[in-house]
């Protein structure tokens, strides 16, 4: 069905409901159409790591293969997520979106049918490649067919869908693993896929920002994509080869020297790729910085979560997302939440109140212990996803409603992008942190649980997997003996929690200070166009 371009000169206050124009100037039917296809990426993205310890026994993966189920996922998307919403500004916002999901679908299909750990592995990175595609061009549609006034509520939406499909993500997986199969996690995404296209074929209008007959800016292209891929392999592999080794240091810094190439590139020609002017905004360039902590404290302490859920408690998969339906569910309150309050008062309120929220959930959690109740762990739940919810309402707006409609895609890249570097530094730093905490802590709390001296040094190499929840045990270790080696290697699992809950709450407060000082002044200017 051919596209129906918008006009942009109406783009700031699109036709109401039921106009002449129909159903492709909706921008209610818009938001559905977006949200389906965010809710398919998210939920794929919360399934995997319940998918993980399946997907390596079936293919006999190594520890490192499914690391990299996971990071070639991470960063072929990272790479590719600015170029994403670039293209969708210049081209097409809907083509480039339905691009996204139809790829998306083939290449979740593609894993489920491909056999071998190579080629999940593969696959996985052409689905990073088209969730670069699909994400920020949802934002891009939303910031092009809703006025401003409303815009925040919309955003507020698209943070609830994007809550309530990373809810559903952990229960679904671990349905469909107990009672299907692993691959049956990515064959899910081909119904949504194709619902998803249908009724966007239907709904959505096209919206681009043609800047006219001028050269693609691909020396920009390359040098962020390969700043960013450096970056975010210096942070994968800082936790199994060191931060402080040569291979760590040197992606690192090879990915920053990139980075700082990009960026004076970028204020040398004349149509970049992603305009430095956006910066001009002060509540653009905080929302970006406090996104990234935000997803770094999410998605660290997601992970060493599930580790002390999974392995410490003993839970099944789907008592775990049983369990932790109150963080999901408290998120999907706050994203309409922080949105009205944002749209109320501004980011500068909103935005360091989730912030604040989040650091007591940190704090909270330095009180469990390694048989902790389930009463002293779902408040700290309920306040981490008021905190989140409410902040990633908050920095959508000041990232996306803040910069020109002709760099709506950019922006939400640019929101993407620090999103996943944020991520990306939360798990691979926190692990670090954890692991180093433990190594340091074993042999004592071993002791201090019973196992005699001599017995706890020779623990010291299975530091690497206390340092993922599991206590090394074996069949014939005499119960008492067995009883010890729990105990002290669950203590000392906690040590290391508490190290990186202390060091969540340290950059929770930052955030939060860094809003509400940056934000006092000009929150809400948009970026200059100059």
């Amino acid at each position: 069905m051919p596209s129906t371009p918008v006009d942009h000169a109406t783009l700031h206050a699109p036709s109401p409901l039921g106009t002449e124009r129909g159903r492709r100037s909706n921008p209610w039917l818009t938001l559905i159409a977006v949200a389906i296809g965010l809710f398919m990426v998210n939920l794929d993205g919360s399934v995997v790591s319940i998918a993980n310890p399946e997907i390596g026994r079936d293919l006999h993966a190594s520890t490192a293969d499914l690391q990299w189920v996971t990071n070639s996922y991470l960063v072929a998307m990272a790479a590719a997520l600015i170029l994403g919403g670039k293209l969708g500004d210049r081209f097409g916002r809907r083509t480039y979106y339905m691009a996204g999901v139809a790829g998306f679908v083939v290449a979740s299909v593609m894993i489920g049918l491909i056999g071998s750990i190579e080629g999940v592995v593969a696959f996985r990175a052409l689905q990073g490649l088209c969730a670069a595609l699909l994400i920020p061009n949802t934002l891009g549609l939303l910031r092009a067919v809703f006025p401003p006034q409303k815009f925040g509520m919309a955003v507020g939406l698209w943070a609830m869908v994007a809550s309530c499909s990373t809810a559903l993500g952990p229960i679904v997986g671990g349905l469909l693993i107990e009672h299907v199969n692993w691959e049956s996690v990515f064959y899910i995404n081909a119904p949504i896929g194709v619902a998803t296209l249908v009724f966007s074929a239907f709904v959505l209008p096209e919206s681009k920002d043609s800047t006219g007959r001028h050269r693609f800016d691909m020396p920009g292209v390359i040098l962020l994509a390969l700043g960013l891929v450096a970056v975010v392999f210096g942070v994968i592999k800082g936790e199994t080869w060191g931060w402080a080794s040569g291979g760590t240091l040197g992606s690192l810094a090879a990915g920053l020297v990139l980075l700082v190439l990009f960026g004076w590139y970028e204020t040398r020609v004349r149509h970049p790729l992603l305009p430095m002017r956006l910066f001009r905004s002060p509540a653009l360039t905080i929302g970006t910085l406090v996104t990234a902590i935000n997803f770094f404290v999410l998605l660290g302490v997601i992970f060493f979560l599930m580790l002390y859920l999974q392995n410490v408690r003993g839970l099944t998969p789907v008592e775990v997302g049983v369990r932790t339906l109150p963080l999901s569910l408290a998120s999907v309150v706050a994203a309409p939440l922080g949105a009205a309050l944002t749209e109320r008062f501004g980011a500068r309120l909103s935005m360091p109140l989730g912030m604040l929220l989040e650091a007591v959930a940190s704090l909270w959690m330095l009180t469990w212990d390694v048989h902790s109740s389930y009463a002293a762990m779902w408040p700290p739940f309920v306040l981490l996803g008021l905190g989140v919810g409410m902040v990633m309402s908050a920095s959508s707006d000041a990232i996306v409603g803040n910069a020109p409609i002709r760099d709506g895609g950019v922006a939400s890249g640019l929101q993407s992008t620090a999103l996943q570097i944020g991520g990306a530094l939360g798990t691979s730093v926190l692990v670090s942190l954890i692991s180093s905490r433990v190594g340091s802590t074993l042999v004592g709390e071993l002791t201090g649980a019973g196992v005699p001296a001599s017995a706890a040094h020779g623990f010291e190499e299975a530091k690497d997997a206390v340092a993922m929840g599991v206590a090394p045990v074996a069949d014939g270790m005499p119960a008492q003996l067995r009883a010890a080696v729990v105990e002290g290697s669950g203590h000392a699992f906690m040590n290391g929690v508490h190290a990186a809950v202390l060091v969540t709450a340290v950059l929770c407060v930052v955030g939060a200070l860094l809003a509400a000082v940056g934000l006092r002044r000009g929150a809400n200017s948009p970026a200059l166009d100059g």
